[in-house]
């Protein structure tokens, strides 16, 4: 089993990882709607365009349409821009805590190992003593 120390760290990390995965879950759901939303823009553009073909007075509706449209799907893309920056940044955060987490279970595993050899060493030298004694007290 871990030290304490080893296990507090490695449930900490387990944490950062766990909360970050999350982030990063909630960011790439936001531009995805995003991504989403320019799609259905655009479906709607098309849409209201086929429908005022040939209609005159259709024609000046569309000019504020598609003035309207352009609006709202530039800022869906600006949207979209700044969601793939903190994507990329929670996805390195992710990263790091990730690596984090890996080095506290290899420490945790070699403090572990070297424990164990610690202990064998420990029970060769107490057998060793031991049967030292029984030689003794046999050789009186």
């Amino acid at each position: 089993m871990a030290s304490n120390w080893a296990a507090s760290l490695i449930r900490i990390s387990n944490h950062e990882v766990e909360t970050l995965q999350k982030r990063l879950a909630e960011i790439v759901d936001r531009r995805q709607a995003a991504e989403m939303k320019v799609a259905m823009l655009d479906a709607e553009s098309e849409a209201e365009a086929l429908q005022a073909q040939g209609d005159v007075q259709a024609g000046w509706y569309m000019i504020g349409f598609r003035q309207g449209s352009k609006i709202r799907r530039d800022q869906a893309l600006l949207e979209i821009d700044q969601t793939l920056i903190e994507e990329a940044g929670a996805r390195d955060a992710l990263a790091m805590a990730f690596e984090s987490l890996k080095k506290y279970e290899h420490v945790a595993e070699a403090a572990k190992v070297a424990r164990a050899k610690l202990v064998g060493k420990l029970e060769i030298a107490a057998l060793d003593e031991l049967g030292l004694r029984r030689a003794a007290a046999g050789g009186r």
